[in-house]
């Protein structure tokens, strides 16, 4: 080899190297197009809740947010600018918006075609009635680790807002993750507090299916500091909860639910099924689901309808229809369809799961392609039966053997509620 040759290598092994480079790049981007294509023509193109809004003209293009998304490929640089590419994988983690160097990226509710309830609170947690305070998933902060750290900011805005004449300072109503959190700080600092859970310690977590893998990002929980969980089933994160709750001696009141409120001149009177109580300060952690969203058809009142999958084995060799298209829908679903000798039918009135996430809507088409799941689209229940169910199956009734069905519809905002207590409603499209 002759200096000229060893030359021309030396100067074009940089040249290579950017256009290797290059072309890695574009094929990247490639791969991110056909994503975020496919999730448009599965009708998969709108976030479930939270989510980040990037501001293009600001985005460098640097890809912070999508190496700080712990989920994974839920962002993506095309042509120069981050993109949300699988929007439905989104759960509002918000570590895009931290990672971002110059503030491109937003967090909002709802998009611009689909409004999302949010009751108005200030960054203090409190709404615009005085002494009431909100946090977690009512708040629209589902995810455990971001509902937790409300919990736990919350309870620092009502220590200071100070302690009146009432018997408690404070009221917590619900005991899910940002509840449990809040009690666990009021509990911390010595405050005279009336935690309240109608049901279980762990709010929406503890309705959750058996064996459901419960996905977080590591939380700073009071009196524990930081824990590091990522990914646990629901049993062994309940487990942990109630170990904290002995060894902390936070007291929790079990059973007891909320019926009232009313101003007094203390603060305000709390009613529940079990007495009255006097209180400085309220925060509602009470979950957005309310009251289970019901179909309103003719038998719907039957036993055998229920609104959540508690175990799928108590529906061995029975014929089952699921009602939805939410993630709890098709997790009750492709569960049950588990179960040797079920028969399941999944009914949902649109055309696509738009609001499931991804690897749900795919166990769905595995059990499908596997015989184990029939799937009707643009379907409604017409009509439930003791022993079967007719349903409206794009225009063509449709009558089918039944011994069981779960409504997963979804729940109903608590907004009564909500509106009684002056609290404002805002419908988010797209916006903080």
């Amino acid at each position: 080899m002759d200096a000229e040759q060893i030359k021309w290598i030396f100067y074009s092994m940089p040249v290579c190297l950017v256009l290797t480079f290059w072309l890695f790049r574009k094929a990247r981007e490639g791969s991110r197009k056909r994503a975020l294509a496919e999730q448009l023509s599965a009708g998969a193109d709108e976030p479930a809740s939270l989510h980040p809004y990037i501001e293009l003209h600001k985005c460098l293009g640097c890809g912070s947010c999508v190496s700080a998304c712990p989920e994974g490929n839920v962002l993506g640089v095309i042509e120069g600018k981050s993109q949300l590419i699988n929007p439905s994988h989104c759960i509002g983690h918000g570590a895009c918006k931290s990672a971002c160097p110059v503030d491109a990226i937003k967090l909002v509710f709802g998009t611009a075609t689909r409004g999302v309830d949010i009751p108005m609170v200030q960054p203090s947690f409190e709404t615009n009635v005085p002494g009431i305070f909100i946090a977690g998933e009512l708040g629209g902060m589902g995810l455990i680790r971001n509902a937790v750290e409300q919990g736990r900011q919350a309870m620092e805005s009502i220590i200071k807002r100070g302690r009146g004449k009432a018997e408690f300072d404070v009221a917590i109503i619900g005991a899910g993750p940002a509840g449990f959190s809040a009690s666990l700080a009021a509990h911390d600092k010595g405050l005279k507090y009336l935690t309240l859970e109608q049901e279980s310690l762990g709010g929406t977590v503890f309705h959750f299916p058996r064996g459901k893998i419960v996905m977080t990002q590591p939380m700073n929980l009071p009196t524990i500091g930081k824990i590091r969980i990522r990914e646990t089933s629901k049993e062994a994160l309940l487990e942990f909860w109630q170990d904290v709750e002995r060894k902390s001696g936070v007291r929790i009141r079990y059973n007891e639910r909320m019926e009232s409120i009313d101003p007094c001149p203390e603060g305000y009177r709390i009613t529940t099924n079990r007495g009255s109580y006097t209180v400085h300060s309220i925060l509602l952690s009470i979950g957005r689901r309310g009251s289970p969203r019901k179909l309103d058809v003719p038998g719907e009142e039957l036993s055998k309808v229920v609104y959540r999958l508690t175990d799928p084995e108590q529906y061995r060799q029975q014929k089952v229809l699921v009602v939805g298209g939410g993630d709890s829908a098709l997790e009750a679903a492709t569960s049950i369809a588990d179960v040797p000798g079920t028969t399941v039918t999944l009914s949902y009135r649109g055309d696509s799961f738009s609001r499931a996430k991804e690897k749900n809507r795919q166990r769905v088409e595995t059990a499908q392609q596997n015989g184990r799941l029939q799937v009707l689209m643009n379907s409604n229940v017409r009509e439930i039966f003791p022993d079967r169910v007719t349903i409206d199956h794009a225009g063509e009734l449709v009558e089918i053997r039944n011994d069981a069905v779960i409504i997963s519809a979804g729940g109903v905002l608590p907004t009564p509620m909500l509106k009684k207590l002056g609290i404002h409603v805002e419908t988010k499209f797209g916006t903080e």
